[in-house]
Parts: structure tokens; sequence; C-alpha cells
């Protein structure tokens, strides 16, 4: 299958509170002068495997999210999210194409390599995520003692976009939301329900900002790719 008969929506989750960026909107927040989140969205339209993109972001930020996604080269349309992280997923895939690769917001700096690869993946085996290998030395800890050291070697950073058929995924997080599991990703729903999910290579450099640091970091390596 090659990437113009791939029908894949990029469901673009931009719904969250950002409680560790102490004040700083950081989807509104200026990445070399233009918001992170037209930035990210600009980064998923330009992959040629994306169809059309589905932003999901807050009810009161609607009509901006929609100004920011004016011009794009490809179709988009912005939606109202749901309370949790799952739920506004949910509320991005309920119109999407026969792939889904769910995105957060905040990880402008996705490449088109690390886009295509994931798709591929998924199209394959149904369900893939890009992923770095950890290399700092991880503990397992309880009250401030450590437990444990696990074997670094087998430990993975996931990273999105995670891509799924969106069926399957659709299906799955509404199984785990009925459980009341407590889902950190996309991956994880379709882990906890036994489904297969593929690592594909990801990218140092497609890091999500998460604290205001993470801005500076993303900033200079922003600068550093158009310099």
């Amino acid at each position: 299958m090659s990437g113009g008969d791939i029908r894949c929506s990029a469901v673009i989750v931009a719904a969250g509170s950002a409680q560790r960026m102490q004040g700083i909107d950081k989807l509104l927040a200026p990445l070399d002068g233009v918001p992170v989140l037209r930035r990210t969205v600009e980064a998923l339209a330009s992959a040629p495997e994306i169809t059309e993109l589905i932003v999901v972001t807050r009810a009161d930020r609607l009509e901006a999210v929609q100004a920011l996604c004016e011009g794009l080269s490809k179709p988009v349309s912005v939606v109202p999210g749901g309370k949790t992280r799952a739920e506004s997923v949910l509320c991005g895939l309920s119109a999407a194409m026969p792939y889904a690769a769910i995105h957060d917001g905040a990880r402008p700096l996705v490449t088109n390599e690390v886009i295509a690869q994931a798709i591929a993946a998924a199209v394959s085996c149904g369900a893939a995520a890009p992923a770095v290998p950890v290399h700092d030395t991880i503990k397992r800890a309880e009250s401030g003692l450590v437990l444990e050291t696990p074997d670094r070697s087998t430990l993975f950073a996931v990273q999105t976009p995670q891509v799924f058929r969106t069926e399957e995924i659709r299906s799955v997080l509404r199984w785990a939301i009925a459980q009341g599991l407590p889902l950190t990703d996309d991956c994880s729903a379709m882990e906890a329900a036994g489904r297969p999910v593929r690592l594909t290579p990801g990218d140092v450099e497609n890091l999500k900002i998460t604290t205001p640091v993470d801005l500076r970091i993303a900033e200079a390596i922003w600068k550093g790719r158009t310099t």
C-alpha cells in the first residue's frame, strides 16, 4: 500500500490544561514567533501520508484554535474534547478515516520520517508508536526507597504520533474508559486489551513541551534546523 493509498487522519490532542507550565499556555506560546500548536499542525499537514487533520481542543478555545489553523494545505476540523485525554481522543476519532495518527499538540518538532514509519507499521500490524531508547539509569522506588533498577536495554520512551486502525482504537478506548483504566497514552489501552503494538524509530528532538524548560529547548532545536 503506497502513501497515496492510505487514508489517515491526524488527530491532534490539544485539550489539556498545561498544569506544569507555570501559567504559560504552551499550545499558544510562540516557537520562533509562531504558536506551538500551529507549528504542530503544520508538521502533520506536511506529511504525505496524512489526508486530513482533526484538532481536539477545549470548548473555550475553539474559536482561537480555528483561527490558528486557517490556511493549511490539507483539510482541518476543530472539535471540542472531553473530560479526560482518552475521551478527547474519542471525540477526534468520531469522524476519522480508516487509520488515525494520534499526536500531542505540544510536539511541534515531529518529522515526516517519524510519521511515515509509524503509519507504515500500523498498516502492517494494526498499532504502532515511535520510541527512543532510554539512556538514563532508571530506579523504581516507593516512599523514596529504591526497589529495583530495571534493565535499561529493555526500556523505551514512547512518543507520538501513535497510529492505529481507527475502528480498533475507538473500540479499545471505549472499553478502557468503561473499565476505569488509568491511561497515560493510547497504546496503553491496546496493551491492556492484549493487542500488539509495534515500536518504530522515534527522534530525540520529537520532544513534548511540558515545562518552560522544554519550550526553551524546542526553540533552540527549531532555530538549529532553520539556520
